[in-house]
């Protein structure tokens, strides 16, 4: 049961996120408390010692440190900052972190050129009222940075601490 909790909760956020963020240009608050709240839950009973816990609870409140700054500036939208930080959790300190960051890092470059020759085609003239490119087509509008977000979390989830546990058991 543990088990199934670790490879649908964050799999399922991670999607529900890049939709949501796709379609609205938002991401609920409810999906960065659900993936920190199943992660409190899962860890200390997957047998996750205190200080490792306490390393990935680090890991979220350094990444939320700093996008918080971001957000302040006008770098990052608030739900992607709470959604990067709510994901670290389930990284932890490490090479898994490193792995998201760099995967959302590529995927959010990818995205971003992707939407910039969108909005520069004649494709968006005829595509602007599509539910799923309409965002995309509006240059007043940012990147639906989300997306991006879960893709990294997506390929990066497979090494975090969790996953392997679960592998093992």
């Amino acid at each position: 049961m543990l088990e199934a909790a670790i490879f649908v909760v964050f799999p399922f956020c991670m999607a529900f996120a890049a939709i949501s963020d796709l379609l609205s240009m938002t991401i609920a608050n409810r999906v960065s408390i659900v993936l920190v709240a199943t992660f409190a839950i899962v860890a200390p009973l997957s047998g996750m010692d205190w200080s490792a816990l306490g390393l990935h609870l680090a890991a979220g409140g350094l990444v939320l440190a700093v996008t918080f700054v971001l957000f302040a500036i006008g770098g990052m939208g608030g739900g992607d900052a709470k959604l990067l930080a709510a994901t670290s959790v389930w990284m932890g300190l490490g090479m898994p972190l490193v792995e998201y960051l760099v995967y959302a890092s590529m995927a959010g470059g990818l995205l971003t050129l992707l939407v910039l020759s969108y909005r520069k085609s004649a494709f968006h003239m005829l595509l602007g009222q599509n539910m799923f490119l309409r965002h995309f087509a509006e240059d007043q509008k940012g990147v639906p940075y989300g997306i991006a977000l879960g893709i990294g979390g997506m390929f990066a989830f497979p090494d975090s601490p969790l996953v392997q546990w679960a592998l093992g058991q």
